[in-house]
């Protein structure tokens, strides 16, 4: 298989794509730089000029989805904005197992269900 390459955000040469290991490696700080400059210093989301150290990388197609942990699958993101789209996009991912979950019957019944008056015996006429 053949290693992919991307051209430089600086231009000049191709370089070949940084893959992460497995997906709890660190992205090396020269790739984050890469990245930084390939996104001319903006938030992916939000178009915001960052300043050093009010940015973090995200994965546009979050791991727990199938993205991958490499160069192309990263961007910078405005830090504030990453704490929101994080915690959304694990509230949707959440919703979307409650869900699964109860129309395959694996969702736990409840300890303690709800308990009424129920119908009254006889009737007032």
């Amino acid at each position: 298989m053949a290693v992919p390459m991307i051209s430089h955000p600086m231009g000049g040469r191709a370089v070949e794509e940084w893959i992460a290991k497995h997906p709890d490696q660190r992205v090396p700080d020269k790739i984050r730089d890469r990245i930084f400059l390939r996104a001319k210093g903006k938030c992916y989301v939000t178009g915001r000029r960052l300043m050093p150290g009010e940015w973090d990388l995200d994965h546009i197609k979050r791991l727990a989805d199938g993205g991958e942990h490499r160069e192309s699958n990263l961007a910078p993101i405005w830090r504030e904005r990453h704490r929101e789209k994080t915690a959304e996009e694990n509230s949707d991912a959440a919703k979307a197992d409650r869900i699964r979950r109860k129309h395959n019957g694996t969702w736990p019944k409840s300890k303690s269900p709800l308990r009424g008056g129920g119908f009254r015996k006889t009737r007032d006429a």
